[in-house]
């Protein structure tokens, strides 16, 4: 199965298949070649210039005109996230620089809440915060080998559950988003796992139990967010869900939608 060259290749839709020239110098990842500046600066300008035509308007959204095929260069990601009904920009959906940067923001809202913690007496030497540090497992853009690719199935298994949590992808919609994964250079053992994920039942304990670190949970719930709306109460239910599940604290959950609504 290669699902963490799938899951670099949704990354790359979700940052617009470039960095398109941000100047990056506060929101960059410490070695994760993600700068999530000019991710957002990029879909900004991309915006701004309005859309390229109707050829692609089935996988729009919706009365907005916004034409999430044509943002994202086409492919599964915009299948995924643009199968929402009546979805745009304007709303609190389709975050794409959370997905493009999820290992590092996730990462970047445990620093928040050990600052917290630290200026609130809780958290005081140099060796336990090491020793914390080290037991939260790595970001997923630093992992490598079978690590990497347990962890991009995690995710990927995440977002799809997300995709799904208000109902509205449909048989059709199924088959277009495994043909979309397909294109990406899916193997045949992924195919098969997608297409295994779009009919599953959702369930979020089951999801949780894959986890393999606090920073793998962070991450999945993050991913999460960034497919799905939290106005929707089918998705902020699954979210509610998801973050029980994970043993994520209100606290936490709060500063990983923060991070998400903030990256865009």
């Amino acid at each position: 199965m290669n699902a963490s060259k799938i899951l670099q290749q949704l990354m790359k839709q979700a940052s617009g298949s470039s960095r398109s020239g941000g100047n990056g110098s506060g929101n960059t990842s410490g070695g994760s070649g993600f700068d999530v500046k000019g991710v957002i600066d990029g879909l900004s300008r991309q915006l701004g210039g309005g859309g390229n035509g109707g050829q692609n308007s089935r996988q729009g959204g919706g009365s907005s005109g916004f034409d999430i095929k044509s943002l994202l260069g086409g492919g599964a990601m915009g299948m995924l996230v643009g199968s929402k009904r009546g979805r745009s920009m304007g709303g609190k959906a389709l975050k794409y620089g959370a997905i493009a940067g999820v290992g590092m923001l996730a990462w970047k809202a445990w620093q928040h809440s050990q600052e917290g913690k630290a200026q609130e007496g809780q958290n005081s030497g140099n060796s336990s915060s090491a020793a914390q540090r080290a037991s939260e497992g790595e970001r997923v853009d630093v992992l490598s080998g079978e690590y990497q690719e347990r962890r991009s199935l995690e995710l990927l298994q995440a977002m799809i559950m997300a995709a799904r949590a208000d109902g509205h992808i449909d048989e059709q919609e199924q088959v277009l988003i495994t043909e979309q994964i397909d294109a990406l250079g899916a193997d045949q053992e992924m195919h098969r796992w997608v297409e295994q994920q779009l009919k599953a039942p959702l369930d979020a304990q089951a999801l949780a139990r894959e986890a393999d670190s606090p920073q793998a949970a962070r991450e999945m719930y993050l991913i999460s967010v960034a497919v799905t709306d939290d106005q929707n109460p089918m998705e902020r239910a699954w979210l509610d869900q998801l973050a029980g599940a994970l043993n994520l604290s209100p606290d936490m959950t709060a500063e990983l939608e923060r991070q998400a609504q903030q990256a865009g």
